[in-house]
Order: C-alpha cells, then sequence, then structure tokens
C-alpha cells in the first residue's frame, strides 16, 4: 500500500468533532505520514494521543499509559500486530483496552484472525478519517455501556459491584469463575467468542489447552441460570454467543 494512496483519503478533516467519551489513544503505525494523518485528527476529535512506530515500542507504551483504545497496524516492522495484540489481551490490566486493528489486509480470513484474537473492530486501509472517527466513537461507546455496574438481558440481571446474580428476581449462586465468565458474555452480546477466546480471557489459559474446561463450565452455568440459560448459544464448531434473540440453541 503507497503513501500515496493513504495520503489521498486520509486528508485531515477541519471542523471534524466527537461527540462522544474522550480517550486516550495510542497510535501503532510504522508509517510516518499516516501516524501524523492520524495524530492530527483524533486530537482535533478531542482525544489524547500517543504515537509508536513499532510493535515493541507500542506494547511498551501501552503497558506504561494504559490507554482506553489502542489502533494497531497489523504489519509492523519488528512483530506482527497480532502478537501485540495478543500480548495486550494476556495482560489482565489491561482487560478494559479497547483494539481498532488498522491494516492493508482485508482479507475474511485476517477478520476473522483478529477479532478471534480479541479486536474491537477491523478497519481496512484506505480509509477515511470520518470512517476511522465513527469507528472509534462506536467502540468507546461500548466501552462506556460495558462498565456499567448493572448488567441484564431479559429476566437476567448481574451487579457486578454486589457480585449478585438474579434470574426473575431470584437470586443464582456462582462461582467467581462462572460469574466471570457469565460477565464476559453480557459485555460481549451478540458476539460469537471462540473458546481459544474464553480461555484466554476468563482463564488466562493458553488457548492450545483442550477446551473442554469451556464446554464444562458453559453447561454448568446455563443449568444455573435456568431460563436464562437459553440466552447462552453454542455455535457449532466455533464457540459461544450470548444473546436476547437467540432462536436455535442447543446444549453442550
Amino acid at each position: 500500500m503507497s503513501h500515496n494512496r493513504h495520503r489521498a483519503d486520509l486528508v485531515p478533516t477541519h471542523g471534524t468533532h466527537y461527540n462522544g467519551a474522550m480517550a486516550r489513544v495510542v497510535v501503532v503505525e510504522d508509517e510516518a505520514d499516516l501516524r501524523e494523518v492520524l495524530e492530527y485528527n483524533l486530537s482535533q476529535a478531542g482525544h489524547r494521543v500517543q504515537l509508536a512506530s513499532s510493535g515493541q515500542e507500542g506494547l511498551k507504551l501501552v503497558r506504561e499509559s494504559r490507554p482506553e483504545l489502542v489502533l494497531l497496524d497489523l504489519m509492523l516492522p519488528d512483530v506482527p500486530g497480532t502478537d501485540v495484540c495478543r500480548s495486550i489481551r494476556k495482560d489482565a490490566s489491561l482487560h478494559n483496552t479497547r483494539i481498532i486493528m488498522v491494516t492493508a489486509k482485508g482479507e475474511e480470513i485476517d477478520r476473522v484472525v483478529g477479532f478471534e484474537l480479541g479486536a474491537d473492530d477491523y478497519v481496512t486501509k484506505p480509509f477515511s478519517v470520518r470512517e476511522l472517527l465513527l469507528r472509534v466513537q462506536a467502540v468507546m461507546r461500548r466501552s462506556v455501556s460495558s462498565e456499567v455496574s448493572v448488567l441484564e438481558m431479559g429476566g437476567l440481571r448481574v451487579d457486578r459491584a454486589a457480585h449478585r446474580v438474579t434470574v426473575g428476581g431470584e437470586e443464582v449462586q456462582l462461582t467467581s469463575l462462572e460469574f466471570k465468565l457469565l460477565v464476559t458474555m453480557l459485555e460481549r452480546r451478540d458476539r460469537v467468542q471462540t473458546r481459544g477466546v474464553l480461555l484466554n480471557d476468563v482463564w488466562g489459559l493458553d488457548s492450545e489447552i483442550a477446551s473442554r474446561t469451556v464446554d464444562t463450565h458453559m453447561k454448568r452455568l446455563r443449568e444455573k441460570l435456568g431460563a436464562a440459560g437459553q440466552y447462552i448459544d453454542t455455535v457449532r464448531g466455533v464457540g459461544y454467543r450470548m444473546s436476547e434473540t437467540n432462536s436455535e440453541r442447543e446444549t453442550t
């Protein structure tokens, strides 16, 4: 992808303002001209921006500054952006950091891999600044909504501050791990979560470990939730999705 093409599509948009929550943003991008354009437009939108030109530099900056959002190029000079994403997702202290992958790799398999690694969004170059700012806005709004103390879906209610779960007003007793699994699924409602991602994010285990652990805990969680267990859908050969609109469900 040439620099000229980037500059043709990514031009400063004077007067573009972001109406959502402002964020600390780390941009990990090796192309200097693209970093400059992203820094300018994100700053104009009210975000506080820090820049890195390599994967190792970016990861160090993310760990030090703990940003709300990382714009991550996948084709970096030292390490692949996928490795940077994986490292961020394995760091429990960066659990609330959102990641938007920004890359010239736009094939479906690249997107699938990106989302499986834990990316919150995936933007293909070349793109317009306006589109990128809208993507940032959408991701940050999801981030803000995920931080609320109470999560609800139909008759299911989870109070994170009180560590309390009720279904139809009746309290359900969950272990700490089951509670974390349920919260993770609710935070990512309507999005398929692979067994590998759940093993990594909930258990902190390597995704190469046998995934039967996830299936066993998910089955137990469904049983404890009773009627609300129907919200957890098994996506055959992939993982699980939690949605109020699941119509065809199967049990593990």
